[in-house]
């Protein structure tokens, strides 16, 4: 089962809201806007907010094409010089698709949400879904922002920071830095598609200060960013391409940003899902022994897949080259374009079993050694860095199967999902952790109940358990539980640029700015507290977190604490 972020419902809608808001209130009177010497290229702004007075830098190239033989290989800096000055005006998404069964996963949303969830009918409804599938053939990508030639990112900058840039030196002074990292499985995203970053930036703001700057990445995605194996690798192969994408742009980041005001010793990595799961990897990555170039970290609802073997990862790779018409990795760098594309989009769209999204981070025994809860237990990571997580109430709606009813429903499914289990490991899963007790023994009285909080915990929840105890009591942790508490439901909060004022609306203005506020304030200063925010303690040796509720705020013991959370760090499943 790998790790989750489709947009769903709220982020197309995110989608759409940024696409209109970022392009209103702004200039594009090119002669007027600043340009940024970067060595291998002069970028300019592309635009310029008048109502947030922030400049736009968009689509700057921070590595070489990963086409040909940089194909399924580690991202390389841009080298020379070119001539021509760019100004980012032509988009740029990394090539993407989504699992069919995603549609079965709204229909049970819309269910939980309407309150018929008795009367949900997953066979008819997938029954209705095989049918129009089988009817309807693969397409190819409808983007025309879609490319190979993908890795590039944005940077937003408030005016006042930008024009104090020339007294800062590369090493220190300058504004703090936010860099973003996508959610989508791993399979689908790209670095505008959450939303409009002039809400963060303006609640960045709010005290006074010049507030942060803004940056947005890229990262390749499905087949061409995360196949893996050891016969992959043996050919030479990079495994986990997604992640030196997002590691090569952070350095890129730490290196260039002094240029735009930032401060190269001030950034912070938030994320969400696909994008918060990377950020633990990032601070796992080489098991903490290359050291990283950012000092801040906030994940939400971090998600990746709890296995990572090399049987499964070999399989995928095996499968994508058999849907590519090719037995080796050189004949797979010959391909065309569309060529790989379509083959990575037949894959992911039959991903399998329910809930999956075939791939994302695994374990190949070099950025990823291990998985992260084992690295982060064996104190294998970057402890100078400060750490703030949060997940949401019902990260497990999206994801969980179900049909999942029977006792043998279930172990065929965790078999699926964990090929490797033990039948000790599988009893004590079944009989232990989640026992079929619906007499009110137990937080879930169905079996749906039951599979839910499996998934809440194994897939979402526990990871910020292992993230708070390895950071000894000094990070922060947020529950956030507005109604419904689905995943996703937070990131219009995070990307909140006004408007909104009750549940009815889907946005709850008070909650979103508190949200923010607590964000910004970790981004710049380590500590989430400041005026006019309820107070949030350090996880501490209470292991208690915030609670953030669309009527109050308040506190509460952590709810990975538990041993369920102990037993899934240990990767005895695998």
């Amino acid at each position: 089962m790998t790790s989750f972020r489709l947009p769903g419902l709220v982020g197309l809608v995110s989608l759409l809201c940024s696409v209109v808001t970022a392009q209103s209130n702004s200039t594009s009177s090119h002669a007027a806007l600043p340009q940024v010497d970067l060595g291998y290229e002069v970028h300019q702004a592309i635009s310029f907010n008048q109502t947030g007075q922030t400049y736009n830098f968009s689509n700057i190239r921070f590595a070489q094409p990963p086409i040909g033989n940089l194909r399924f290989a580690a991202p390389v800096p841009p080298t020379g010089r070119d001539p021509v000055v760019q100004n980012g005006s032509v988009g740029r998404v990394c090539p993407q698709a989504f699992p069919d069964w995603y549609t079965l996963a709204l229909e049970l949303e819309a269910a939980i949400l309407t309150g018929n969830l008795s009367s949900y009918n997953y066979t008819a409804n997938n029954e209705a879904l095989q049918a129009y599938l089988a009817a309807t053939p693969h397409t190819d990508q409808t983007d025309g922002r879609v490319t190979e030639d993908c890795l590039f990112l944005d940077v937003l900058v408030p005016k006042a920071v930008f024009d104090k840039r020339s007294s800062h030196g590369q090493q220190s002074g300058g504004a703090p830095v936010v860099v973003w990292i996508y959610g989508g499985g791993y399979v689908i995203g790209s670095k505008g598609s959450n939303g409009n970053p002039s809400g963060l930036v303006k609640a960045s703001q709010a005290n006074g200060e010049d507030g942060i700057i803004y940056v947005a990445l890229n990262y390749r995605l499905g087949a061409l960013g995360w196949l893996a194996g050891p016969t992959f690798q043996g050919s030479g192969g990079t495994a986990n391409a997604g992640l030196y994408d997002q590691r090569l742009a952070i350095e890129w980041v730490a290196k260039y940003i002094s240029l735009f005001g930032g401060d190269p010793k001030k950034i912070t990595l938030l994320g969400e899902s696909a994008g918060g799961g990377s950020i633990v990897h990032q601070i796992t990555a080489f098991g903490g022994d290359r050291g990283v170039s950012f000092q801040r970290a906030i994940t939400q609802s971090a998600g990746y897949d709890p296995v990572g073997t090399a049987f499964a990862a070999e399989n995928f790779t095996t499968n994508y080259f058999s849907l590519l018409n090719v037995s080796t990795l050189a004949e797979a760098r010959q391909k065309s374009t569309a060529e790989v594309i379509l083959a990575n989009t037949i894959q992911v769209e039959n991903s399998f079993p329910y809930g999956s999204f075939t791939y994302g981070p695994m374990v190949d025994g070099l950025i990823i050694p291990e998985l992260p809860g084992r690295l982060l237990s064996e104190g294998r990571f970057a402890k100078n860095i400060s750490v703030m997580d949060g997940h949401n109430s019902f990260e497990s709606a999206s994801f969980t199967p179900p049909y999942l009813v029977t006792e043998a429903d279930f172990r065929y499914w965790l078999r699926e999902v964990y090929s490797g289990i033990t039948d000790d490991a599988l009893n004590y899963l079944l009989n232990t952790l989640y026992p079929a007790k619906y007499d009110g023994s137990q937080s879930y009285t169905t079996p749906l109940g039951r599979a839910f909080l499996m998934v809440q915990e194994m897939v979402f929840v526990c990871n910020t358990y292992y993230l708070n105890k390895a950071f000894n009591g000094t990070s922060y942790a947020y529950d956030f539980v507005v109604p419904p508490g689905f995943h996703a439901i937070d990131v219009p909060y995070t990307f909140y640029n006004g408007g909104g004022t009750n549940l009815t609306a889907g946005l709850i203005a008070p909650v979103a700015l508190e949200l923010q506020g607590y964000l910004v304030n970790f981004a710049m200063h380590g500590n989430p507290n400041g005026p006019s925010l309820p107070y949030f303690p350090p996880y501490g040796t209470n292991a208690s977190m915030q609670v953030i509720d669309w009527n109050s705020t308040t506190q509460a013991p952590h709810d990975a604490n538990n041993p369920r959370c102990a037993w899934w760090q240990k990767g005895l499943f695998a």
